[in-house]
């Protein structure tokens, strides 16, 4: 964790040199809000990470690591738009705080600055760079659009769930460390291994998060358990429980999940839980996620520097996954 803090402490001292306070403050003070709200800043830490583990120093990839951080909190406020989230990190969204319009307006500006940023770094690097970020932005796009058509579809596979986590979540963090490959000027073979790392350790770090919905400690993981099940999400949870569970079972669980609004949301979650332990789905998905994080280390593992200057990434990962919040 302390390798971790490091890299911390010298991105938020550029983010505050960075604030967003110019006029008019009805565009910026959204922006400045979101981006001071905290969050674990992950995404741009791989930034810093990245190229710390071929050529640094480091301070050279700090415009591409904010760009990072601020595309990413662009996705969110829109997220929050879309879901009429009324919270984020556990203060009002910028929705809620400011209004749909100021905030579609904000966001807008976010995804101007984020390219504003990346065009800081040297001309020889910023077509791929440019191509590395224009892709995941993308990528994050359809896996929102993915992510919405599974609301309203009646059947969804493993597989798509599996892909839309992927594009909704693991590229952007694949994306962020071959950013900082590609300052630090690492070779074709090490991008490669950067960006599966980053990919498959995306995708455990989110079937950690559908567990930790449904089975996480509620004071530990500082919102409400079963979310997820409340606004019948298709995670994988669900979708394996269904694959698991007997005729009785089955006929329950799709009770539960064709009701949009239900009296009693606690029997609800309840009602579901219990046929998740009884079918030992949490197992099932520990099992996969584990799958992702041992593929994620092998790509790790073949990065062609000493092991002992991937231990910043190493203890990254064994965050992620490991994590109860």
């Amino acid at each position: 964790m302390e390798l971790i803090k490091k890299y911390q402490h010298l991105l938020l001292n550029y983010i505050e040199n960075n604030r967003f306070t110019q006029e008019p403050r009805l565009l910026y003070e959204p922006v400045d809000y979101i981006l001071s709200n905290g969050g674990k800043r992950l995404r741009p830490i791989l930034v810093l990470m990245a190229c710390d583990l071929f050529q640094p120093p480091i301070e050279k990839a700090f415009p591409a690591a904010y760009a990072v951080e601020i595309f990413h909190n662009f996705t969110l406020l829109h997220d929050d738009i879309m879901d009429e989230s009324l919270v984020r990190r556990g203060v009002p969204s910028v929705p809620a705080k400011f209004g749909n319009h100021t905030a579609i307006l904000s966001g807008d500006v976010m995804l101007v600055y984020a390219y504003e940023y990346l065009s800081k770094l040297p001309a020889s690097i910023l077509p791929e760079v440019m191509k590395t970020f224009n892709q995941f932005a993308r990528e994050v796009c359809e896996g929102q659009a993915f992510d919405m058509d599974f609301e309203t579809s009646d059947h969804v596979e493993i597989s798509d769930y599996l892909k839309m986590i992927e594009l909704k979540t693991a590229v952007l963090i694949a994306g962020a460390l071959k950013i900082g490959g590609i300052i630090g000027e690492a070779k074709a073979k090490d991008l490669l291994n950067l960006y599966e790392f980053g990919r498959n350790i995306g995708i455990a770090f989110q079937l950690q998060d559908d567990i930790l919905d449904t089975f996480g400690d509620p004071e530990k993981f500082g919102k409400r358990i079963g979310g997820d099940i409340i606004q019948n999400k298709k995670t994988y949870l669900i979708l394996k429980a269904l694959e698991l569970a007997n005729a009785d079972q089955k006929e329950i669980l799709k009770h539960w999940y064709d009701q949009e609004i239900v009296d009693d949301e606690e029997a609800k979650i309840e009602a579901v839980r219990s046929i998740f332990e009884s079918v030992e789905v949490r197992k099932e998905a520990e099992g996969l996620q584990n799958d992702f994080v041992d593929k994620a280390y092998a790509h790790l593992k073949a990065i062609e520097v000493e092991e002992d200057q991937k231990a910043a990434l190493y203890a990254f990962a064994g965050m992620l996954v490991q994590r109860e919040v």
